[in-house]
């Protein structure tokens, strides 16, 4: 895992440039090594090496060429030295690094989707299911994987985000003069970065591999620069004409025997060979007049990111050990303070409209239906919030393992080029889910599903998916999603569904039926969907229902018929939700409208109506949830005993069994706090918390259930898990109804 903890640390780097330019650290009293009116002072250059958690360092280092007013004519850096190398090259002042060192999230930089509000609605939806596997891809009976534990995207967009330097840039017209060093998968040479965006070129500096997917750059795939230079000294001595070399080696050393222990440690030790081969052919480069500082960082590991201001002070004082020789490299007060005041000026990011935007290499996505995800317009100013927003849409859109841009100048014309790089493992994917459940009175249930899903089935987008459920609910769904045309919002979703599910039967608390409910249903969908923020669908199915008593005395049975079912139907979905599990802030709602009619063929005629609403709101890690929904029939006609509403469960009536509360009309409000407890980096964290509730089932199934208002309140634990979220809680009514509750999946 260290290998994948060593990105969170990197990616936190370049977010070091997210704050407004300061003022120089006062230099401490010493004397400047030339008088003035000395000759040109030489060019002095800062080599920062990789290393994980343990680049904090780093910073250390820094703050003591600060006080010493070593001028830095230019720096180079790998992997985790290329963040912190850039932060400072694009004007962070120390001040800020240590400031950000104290509030970075692991949350926010690890999670490897995009928020979920900028995803399409299409897959929003699997969120409300119980799928928790990756996705693997099918090929001609082929099975395939990504190329990584995380494709880094996510972390991407957080560092374009907060990066001072956005946009394209030459790295010679930054504040001080940078390059950054990845390395060339294919050929197994270093590569060094003179231009480009600089979250993309961080990214390509830290992709371990085998934890990040690695980064694609002019038909180049670029992995973390510790295997070819982890101290690029030769990098500022060749191309940036460095006359005098301070070097910073944080790197971390071999394990020893004994810690050679498992899969990773092994793996991890091959790791450290390689970069300790290169780092030790760079230390041998360096000359007389070069400064070298090695921090002795002990037993911190790349991995330690909760130790790193005590990380930071080593650095420091490893630096302050050669203070005599950075004595020397003293540059006088005002010339230091010309200096930095012209290295700390803001970045003005380059924002002419562009003439063209072209989509690079793609050969399935439809380059119309890429471009109708993006708000950006060639012919239009470029707005950098907008353009990083267009490109965590089109990751959301699940179609690309990784996507970034740049800008090409052409003759005459300005090209913002999108490089979108599609799924290696598509466009057939696979992924499965899981759901348990019990009150621990006696109702346990199960359901695992398996979800098929062929993209791109011709140029307009179409798309084909397939759901095998058993458990509880056993059944087969299908649906063909086919848009009018590439760009268009509209679409047509022909579908079909086969299912078995149990209903079960309250007269007040005592279980008197169950009963066997199969369907099977067929229709067609016209609809439209609100870029990411909703879909509505209008649209008739037909089929008929069978359903056969399980349990229960004879007298309760419904016969051998079939109810032939025939209904328009309109359902609208609107979801801006930042998560599902736990939704710290957003908002969802939702309208279903169903007319049974025997126009089309059905037994009964009948139409019921629901809707439901959801809000969260946090404040640091304490969230407050309102959540309701109604339903009821419209018009003279009393919807059938078969699809009245069905409530009760943990957060829906709790203290009920699932599905003890049936009826015609429903009424339901929840008010829910919960804390989080603690914070997860892949995952959601852990949760505690408690919920308010009240229920009312008007024109109730049974004769003689209740009617009133029934007052209920829980409490609970839950956690996100890589099988999905899990809850323990404990439920209770006012009438006296309680139960216990365990879920792994979603319980509403």
């Amino acid at each position: 895992m260290q290998c994948r903890y060593r990105i969170v640390l990197a990616a936190l780097w370049l977010a070091m440039a997210s704050m407004p330019p300061a003022m120089a650290v006062p230099a401490p009293t010493v004397e400047p090594s030339r008088a003035e009116g000395s000759p040109k002072r030489p060019k002095i250059c800062l080599v920062l090496s990789g290393g994980g958690a343990r680049g904090a360092a780093h910073v250390g280092v820094i703050k003591v060429l600060e006080e010493y007013r070593v001028p830095i004519d230019c720096i180079a850096g790998t992997s985790m030295g290329a963040l912190v190398g850039a932060s400072y090259a694009t004007g962070t002042s120390v001040a800020e690094m240590e400031t950000i060192l104290k509030g970075i999230s692991t949350e926010l930089l690890f999670k490897e989707a995009p928020p979920r509000q900028e995803r399409a609605m299409r897959r929003k939806e699997d969120d409300y299911g119980i799928l928790f596997t990756p996705e693997v891809g099918l090929d001609n009976g082929e099975v395939k994987f990504g190329k990584g534990i995380v494709t880094g995207v996510q972390l991407e967009t957080v560092l374009r985000r907060l990066s001072k330097a956005k946009g394209h840039y030459q790295f010679d017209k930054l504040p001080i003069p940078y390059r950054a060093v990845a390395t060339d998968l294919v050929t197994g040479k270093a590569v060094v970065f003179s231009e480009g965006e600089l979250a993309n070129v961080m990214r390509a500096s830290m992709s371990v591999p085998g934890a990040v997917a690695p980064a694609e750059f002019g038909g180049m795939i670029l992995v973390d620069g510790m295997l070819t230079s982890n101290l690029p000294v030769q990098t500022t001595r060749n191309e940036m004409g460095a006359d005098i070399i301070i070097a910073v080696n944080v790197g971390t050393p071999l394990l020893k025997r004994e810690q050679l222990t498992g899969i990773f440690g092994v793996s991890g030790q091959m790791l450290s060979i390689l970069t300790e081969q290169n780092v030790q052919a760079s230390l041998a480069t360096l000359t007389p007049s070069d400064v070298l500082i090695s921090p002795d960082l002990g037993d911190f590991s790349t991995g330690d990111f909760d130790h790193l201001e005590q990380i930071a002070p080593i650095g420091e004082a490893a630096a302050r050990k050669v203070g005599d020789r950075l004595a020397q490299l003293s540059i006088p007060p005002a010339e230091y303070a010309a200096l930095r005041q012209r290295q700390l000026v803001a970045i003005e990011p380059d924002l002419r409209p562009v003439d063209e935007i072209r989509f690079v290499n793609l050969k399935r996505v439809n380059p119309k239906t890429a471009q109708a995800a993006m708000a950006t317009k060639a012919g239009e100013l470029i707005d950098q919030t907008t353009l990083d927003r267009d490109m965590r849409r089109l990751y959301g859109t699940d179609d690309f393992e990784h996507v970034n841009y740049r800008f090409i100048e052409e003759p005459g014309k300005r090209i913002l080029a999108v490089d979108a790089v599609e799924k290696t493992w598509g466009p057939n994917y696979l992924r499965f889910g899981l759901g348990l459940s019990s009150d621990f009175s006696g109702d346990a249930f199960f359901n695992i599903l398996g979800s098929y899903r062929k993209t791109w089935l011709n140029d307009r987008g179409a798309e084909w998916r397939t759901d095998v459920q058993l458990g509880h609910t056993s059944g087969l769904y299908t649906e063909l999603y086919q848009p009018f045309s590439a760009d268009s919002r509209f679409f047509v979703a022909p579908h079909a569904l086969i299912e078995r599910r149990t209903a079960d039967l309250y007269r007040d608390d005592d279980r008197v039926a169950s009963y066997e409910m199969t369907s099977m249903l067929a229709g067609v969908d016209v609809g439209s969907h609100f870029n990411r923020y909703g879909e509505l669908r209008i649209g008739m199915e037909g089929g008929q229902l069978k359903p056969r008593l399980d349990t229960g005395p004879e007298i309760l049975s419904p016969g051998e018929s079939r109810i032939a079912q025939g209904a328009f139907r309109a359902v609208l979905k609107l979801d801006q939700l930042d998560s599902v599990h736990f939704p710290r802030s957003g908002w969802r709602a939702g309208l279903n409208v169903f007319d049974s009619t025997d126009t089309l063929g059905a037994d009964d005629d009948y139409t019921k109506w629901d809707g439901d609403a959801n809000a969260a709101y946090s404040f640091g890690n304490h969230t407050l949830s309102l959540a309701m929904k109604v339903g009821d029939n419209i018009g003279s006609n009393s919807l059938p005993r078969y699809d009245q509403f069905q409530w009760g469960g943990f957060l829906t009536g709790s203290g009920y069994s699932t599905g003890q509360l049936a009826g015609e009309e429903l009424k339901f409000g929840r008010l829910m706090y919960y804390h989080r407890i603690l914070e997860g980096s892949i995952f959601e964290g852990a949760y505690s918390g408690f919920s308010l509730e009240a229920s009312q089932i008007g024109k109730p199934l049974v004769p003689g259930n209740s009617e009133d208002w029934l007052r209920s309140a829980s409490i609970f634990i839950a956690a996100d898990s890589p099988l999905g979220p899990v809850y323990f809680g404990y439920g209770r009514a006012e009438d006296g109804n309680s139960s216990f509750y365990f879920y792994l999946g979603r319980p509403f």
